[in-house]
This record gives C-alpha cells, structure tokens and sequence, in this order.
C-alpha cells in the first residue's frame, strides 16, 4: 500500500524490485521500533490451542541425530575397512581426502605429488571403492534370480 501511496516519489535512479525492497525494509524496521520494549516470546511458554507444547520442543535441532551418528561411524569404518584392499598410493590420496579431510593441495604436498594426481587416484579409488561396496548387493540380487 505504501508503495502505491509513494509512486510519484520512485526517481527511477534503481530497479523497481530495489524500491520496493528498500520500502518492505524500512516498514519492517517501522513495525519492530514500534514494539513495546522487552517484548518477547519465552522458549518455554506453553503455545498451540492446547498449549501442550513449548516453543523450544517445536524448534527443531540442526545436530544429527544419534541415528545419524551411528550410521555415519558405521559408514566411516566400513570405508577404512574397504581402503584396506586399495593399492598403497590410492589408499593414501583416500586417506588423506576423504577420511582425513584435507584439501587437495594439501593432500599432494603430503604425498609429494602434482595435485592432477591426487585427483586422479581419489577418482580410482572411490570407484574402486563405489564397486566392493555394490559387491554385496549384486552378490544378493544373484541368488534371489536364481
């Protein structure tokens, strides 16, 4: 509403979509000065119409869940499990980039190498790897044809 009371006062010196924003702002900033000072909302108010629930256990937790911390250790050993059966320097790019974290860079100054080749042993690797992995899988659907 106020942008169409204010039209005459667009200069057109900037896009229509950035004095429209700049109008949705400063009503923003309007409405929240006008709020009676300590206004606030307690996480542990009772809300909804039953008031059964608190804020704080409708507000969703960004952790991971302990399922989601189970299943990524349980994925991380199985990966240092299979790496094993990889040849020694496709074993150490995959250590040193995905189990331990390093950039690439810092992974080819460890090993001594161009960071191409870094990038090209990761590549073997997690398809040599992405491969034992399916093994078990295409090993069950065999048996289940038969």
């Amino acid at each position: 509403m106020s942008a169409y009371k204010h039209i005459g006062q667009f200069r057109g010196q900037a896009q229509m979509s950035t004095w429209l924003t700049a109008i949705v702002s400063n009503s923003a900033r309007m409405h929240l000065r006008m709020r009676p000072r300590g206004a606030h909302v307690s996480l542990d108010q009772p809300i909804g119409e039953d008031q059964a629930y608190t804020m704080a256990e409708q507000l969703s937790d960004s952790r991971p869940s302990p399922e989601d911390d189970f299943r990524s250790s349980e994925l991380h050993a199985r990966l240092k499990e299979l790496a094993a059966q990889l040849s020694p320097p496709l074993r150490r790019a995959f250590q040193l980039r995905d189990l331990d974290g390093l950039t690439t860079s810092e992974a080819a100054n460890i090993l001594g190498v161009a960071e191409g080749t870094v990038k090209a042993q990761l590549a073997r690797a997690r398809a040599k790897l992405r491969r034992l992995m399916l093994r078990p899988l295409s090993k069950r659907r065999e048996m289940h044809q038969r």
